[in-house]
């Protein structure tokens, strides 16, 4: 079998695969138009990406500016494409949530409630790495910052894990440079998350959405490739991804914050983007969907009860953790095998949950608590829950 041949075969993989992996995208493209401004804005929010690269850099107060006052304006339209920057494909996306300030940072950013029940369809666990010198910690309660004030300015490393991916079930690991300003902008307090993405991701693996993607019930195969048709065979990454949000309090009325989100991604295999503004969009919308549910809901436990929730996981023996978590595994294992999307060979063994690190485990526990408080159905049964919180 000569090269030519070889290369035209792979080749034609690739423009299938292309075909499978991006079904809708092209349907939106031309109704989607590009941030309807000039150049500053997106080139502001890739100042603030380099000064969450460069630790000894100094904040740039007119880049902060205006993103804030971008997101602060009326628009015609909530989201937009973004110049392509460092070869990866951008977006912007914004949404209102009817949440007072304080309370968004609180439940959003507090060490003792996992960043997964504020994002369950966007996050399977997130852990604040304290391993590097320039890493701070995250506080538990943040103050108000005056309007003379400076901006707080707190950075660090932390470990991602993703939700499968709603077209391809392809789910990610990957570590990011973070860095958050709370600030206050002409009397209106803000919030600035941004986000670099450090090396390529860990390849993609194949997961299942389980039934409805609202009902937060994932399974993850820990096997490389894809569960969609087709798919099996990619090896995927993603190679980068950075971010900038804006949370900015608005609204006279009742009280409400402002999400406005720039995100870039490359991702793909072979070393090709197929990343898609579209998809990026479609992320970012699964994310508010479930976002503003979570934090408008009349369910909402306290953050003291979820502190409480947290401590009282976090006290408990491992033998005690890894019992339940593998509990909560095989519902997943089972729920999947019953989709008809993997086989039962296809699963991992309990064994496999040896490995895996206690603050993932407390994390994957907490959001069938979370379930369970604000009406929703867990994979482990309410009384098997709250005797092993209580005991």
């Amino acid at each position: 079998m000569n090269n030519n041949y070889l290369r035209g075969l792979w080749l034609l993989l690739v423009a299938l695969a292309v075909l499978l992996f991006t079904p809708f995208w092209l349907q939106s493209a031309c109704a989607l138009s590009v941030l309807d401004t000039s150049d500053t804005v997106p080139a502001a929010a890739i100042k603030l990406v380099k000064f969450c690269q460069e630790p000894k850099s100094e904040l740039d107060e007119h880049a902060v500016a205006t993103l804030v006052e971008y997101v602060l304006k009326n628009k015609p339209m909530k989201e937009a494409a973004l110049p392509k920057t460092w070869e990866a494909t951008g977006a912007y996306y914004e949404f209102d949530t009817a949440v007072n300030f304080t309370n968004f940072l609180k439940y959003s950013y507090n060490k003792q409630i996992p960043s997964a029940l504020t994002s369950p369809t966007s996050l399977r666990y997130s852990i604040w790495n304290g391993s590097s010198a320039q890493t701070q910690k995250i506080p538990a309660d943040w103050s108000t910052i005056l309007p003379a004030t400076k901006p707080v300015v707190i950075r660090g490393m932390q470990h991602d894990a993703i939700t499968p991916d709603l077209t391809t079930g392809v789910y990610y690991e990957y570590d990011l440079q973070r860095t958050f300003i709370l600030l206050s902008h002409k009397g209106k307090q803000v919030l600035i998350t941004i986000s670099k993405q450090v090396d390529k991701s860990n390849i993609g693996k194949k997961g299942v959405i389980i039934g409805k993607d609202d009902e937060w019930n994932y399974y993850y195969s820990n096997e490389p490739g894809s569960a969609k048709t087709g798919l099996g065979w990619v090896k995927s990454y993603i190679y980068d991804f950075f971010s900038v949000g804006v949370y900015v309090e608005v609204g006279t009325s009742q009280p409400m914050v402002r999400s406005g989100m720039f995100q870039w991604i490359r991702a793909g295999w072979s070393g090709i983007n197929f990343a898609q503004t579209e998809h990026i969009i479609i992320g970012m919308k699964r994310y508010a969907r479930n976002f503003r549910l979570i934090m408008e809901s009349s369910k909402l436990p306290s953050v003291e009860q979820i502190a409480s929730v947290y401590q009282r996981l976090a006290a408990l023996p491992s033998y005690d953790l890894k019992q339940k978590y593998a509990v909560l595994q095989q519902a997943q294992k089972s729920l999947a095998v019953q989709s008809g999307k993997i086989r039962e060979g296809q699963t991992k063994k309990t064994d496999a949950y040896d490995k895996i690190p206690k603050e993932q485990i407390i994390e994957e526990l907490m959001l069938e608590y979370f379930k369970i408080a604000i009406g929703k159905n867990s994979l482990i049964e309410k009384k098997q829950f709250l005797a092993l919180i209580d005991s």
